[in-house]
């Protein structure tokens, strides 16, 4: 999948490069501070779990403009306790099981529409064992929730509510691997 140039994207370190992938994640996605070093523990403390991983978008000189990261979802995960009744109310809980979820994916606005996002997800999911892959994004139309529409995402459940969160999520899943544009 053609990148636009001088964008490249490969393995990333991220318990090294914690910092600089939350500041595209507050560029992108406007987080505070204080919300910055809550994220910044939940990302270390996700990388140490069995098959996470995660991939960058760097420029030339090695500036990161995007990230994802992701890893098979474990029932006893914080984030699966919370979306789990919203996926038992609408009969869909048996995504959660054998499933990859992508726990982070940003692109620095100065980079989006430009093909980055859809290659980070893709190219993550592409070497998940598991036969699904699931997701959560805010609860309203916007070009994030487009891309993942056209990846092959459905939404599972809408209007849920994570703790401290101030709008409302749709958990979205989608077989693997993904699909691709024709």
């Amino acid at each position: 999948m053609p990148l636009p140039n001088p964008v490249s994207i490969g393995p990333l370190d991220l318990g090294s490069r914690v910092d600089e992938a939350l500041a595209v994640q507050a560029h992108a996605f406007g987080l505070s501070d204080d919300e910055i070093a809550v994220r910044r523990q939940i990302v270390q403390r996700h990388m140490t779990y069995p098959g996470a991983r995660a991939l960058g978008a760097t420029t030339e000189t090695g500036r990161l403009v995007g990230f994802v990261y992701g890893m098979p979802n474990d029932r006893m995960h914080w984030w699966s306790s919370v979306v789990e009744p919203y996926l038992r109310a609408r009969g869909t809980e048996h995504w959660l099981d054998d499933a990859f979820v992508i726990t982070e994916l940003h692109v620095h606005p100065g980079f989006q529409n430009r093909g980055i996002g859809r290659a980070l997800i893709t190219l993550i999911t592409d070497d998940a064992i598991q036969p699904r892959s699931i997701l959560s994004a805010i609860d309203h139309e916007s070009p994030a929730r487009g891309l993942y529409r056209s990846l092959g995402y459905e939404d599972l459940a809408r209007q849920v509510l994570f703790p401290s969160a101030p709008k409302p999520y749709a958990v979205m899943g989608a077989p693997l691997p993904l699909r691709r544009p024709a």
